[in-house]
């Protein structure tokens, strides 16, 4: 762990990021990881396979953010973070059927509520938006959130999907980045 630097300017950098619950109930090592988000990259489109790391990544983003501004020691060789207003999370997908509100439906109420509140000193973690709906408005709707939160709202995003059409985003957006989380087999295990 160490002491992470507060920054006047916006961004978010970590050297070696690690999130501390994964790694504690790994048998094996954890796979550290480095994330530069910053007014020129302020959006990454995060594709690849299920089990990659694509979630673990976003969310030990915003751990490392939030125990950064706590005052804590963080989870990375290095780590600089400049400021956060709030940070919005648009993970998991559950219905609220009591309420008379199917998934699809809470999580474009979630995506709403994300477009419509966050600034330039926010961190967005969006993942999978659009699966609740047929691939092609999924895919419409996905794109649409993604655009307006790079070049209306100017936050920091995190943005993992499986539409790999998103990375289209990058060849006409400048602050927009293509990551891609993989695994491979090792030994009989995921890795």
């Amino acid at each position: 762990w160490s002491r992470p630097t507060l920054r006047a300017d916006g961004g978010l950098h970590i050297e070696g990021g690690r999130h501390p619950v994964v790694e504690q109930s790994l048998d094996g090592p954890f796979i550290a990881n480095d994330l530069h988000l910053h007014n020129d990259a302020r959006l990454h489109v995060i594709t690849g396979p299920n089990m990659g790391g694509k979630s673990t990544y976003m969310r030990q983003a915003a751990l490392i953010a939030i125990l950064a501004w706590c005052g804590s020691l963080v989870p990375a060789t290095a780590c600089e973070v400049g400021p956060i207003d709030r940070i919005f999370t648009r993970i998991g997908a559950s219905d609220d059927l009591a309420g008379g509100r199917s998934t699809f439906m809470v999580e474009m109420t979630e995506a709403a509520v994300i477009v419509n509140a966050a600034t330039e000193r926010s961190l967005v973690l969006v993942d999978e938006i659009g699966r609740g709906t047929s691939t092609f408005d999924g895919l419409s709707l996905a794109h649409a959130i993604a655009r307006h939160l790079l070049v209306q709202r100017r936050c920091l995003t995190l943005f993992a999907t499986h539409y790999f059409e998103l990375t289209s985003l990058a060849a006409h957006e400048d602050a927009a980045v293509n990551l891609h989380l993989s695994a491979t087999e090792h030994n009989g295990r995921i890795v």
